[in-house]
């Protein structure tokens, strides 16, 4: 009868389509899980912006930098546009998405490039990724001075979640034997 395999597929936007087998299929879902829990439990509300500080971050980096590409964006945007729905920011959600989307993709593709891959640059670009397109998106909700309050906010999520991403990142790897 032959083997069944499940799998699900991600246009990397060049024209060349990626199948994720089951298990990564299943460790994409739950890092999306982890990413809406990890933004929901530890938030600190931004009243300038009408936002928060979270370190829902850590996992969207950690998704993309041991996952890959199309694993960090998917677990990232569904993750944390998710916890945006359930903690009632929902005006942020459409924009969480796309951010924590591009976050956890370059995250991934920086770590993941041929010969040139480095988890460092990857999780410290997302992180910028992050600071800069909540910084934009303030500017045009509430304008450039609440943008600009909320700023050290995001610094401090951006820098905090990539030092954990750092930290972890390895022990993690070995741990959930991503290498195979």
């Amino acid at each position: 009868m032959g083997e069944l395999r499940s799998s699900v597929c991600f246009s990397l936007g060049d024209g060349r389509v990626t199948g994720l087998k089951a298990k990564r299929l299943v460790q994409t879902g739950l890092l999306a899980a982890v990413i809406a829990v990890t933004t929901m439990v530890v938030n600190v509300p931004l009243p300038g912006v009408k936002g928060y500080v979270n370190v829902g971050d850590a996992v969207v980096l950690l998704s993309g930098i041991l996952l890959g590409p199309a694993a960090g964006a998917f677990a990232g945007a569904v993750g944390s546009s998710l916890a945006d729905l359930l903690l009632g920011y929902a005006h942020w959600a459409p924009w969480t998405f796309i951010i924590k989307g591009i976050e956890g993709f370059l995250a991934g593709w920086l770590a993941f490039r041929p010969q040139k891959g480095s988890t460092f640059l990857g999780v410290f670009a997302g992180a910028v990724v992050m600071v800069v397109g909540y910084l934009l998106v303030g500017m045009l909700y509430y304008g450039w001075a609440a943008a600009v309050v909320s700023l050290p906010g995001d610094l401090l999520q951006g820098g905090v979640s990539a030092l954990l991403c750092v930290i972890i990142a390895n022990p993690l790897r070995k741990y959930l034997k991503l290498g195979d």
